[in-house]
């Protein structure tokens, strides 16, 4: 028997176009390249990540991918020119779907944690919100794990309590 939907609002998924712009950087310190991800986040940047490469004679290097909404592209190549020791920045267009999402607030002993609920079809997947309950472990001097627990068991009739 399949558990209530915690939430019955039926949501159609989001399909759009993206761009990803990718960078290679080989020549500047990871000290300097940390806050880079921020920054771009901080400007619209949909998401942002750095992955271990190897270049031309074997050296190793950090792939900038910014995921982005087209109409930011001038301004992210710009910020990413200016902030790393790249060269050039490559893009693509790409498609995608999302999971629509929206969010419900979830009582808890360590206090109130918003709880993301996205739906895709007959499919439904729920998140405590991250922020939400590494404040409350550091407010309650408890661990991590505590607190996504107490989310958990605190969770309407949803299949995760």
């Amino acid at each position: 028997m399949r558990k209530k939907k915690l939430s019955q609002q039926v949501i159609e998924e989001k399909t759009d176009q993206i761009l990803v712009l990718e960078a290679n950087i080989d020549d500047q310190s990871a000290e300097s390249l940390a806050p880079v991800l921020d920054l771009l986040m901080d400007n619209g940047a949909l998401d942002a990540f750095f992955s271990p490469i190897q270049m031309k004679k074997n050296r190793p290097a950090i792939k900038l991918t910014v995921m982005i909404h087209p109409a930011d592209q001038q301004a992210m190549t710009y910020l990413i020119l200016k902030h790393t020791a790249t060269v050039g920045v490559r893009y693509q267009t790409m498609g995608r779907t999302i999971m629509p999402r929206h969010f419900i607030t979830v009582a808890t002993r360590f206090g109130d944690i918003r709880v993301k609920i996205v739906n895709y079809d007959d499919l439904e997947k729920y998140s405590p919100e991250f922020d939400d309950c590494l404040a409350a472990a550091k407010a309650h001097d408890v661990a991590l794990n505590q607190v996504y627990l107490a989310v958990y068991q605190s969770m309407p009739e949803s299949g995760l309590s």
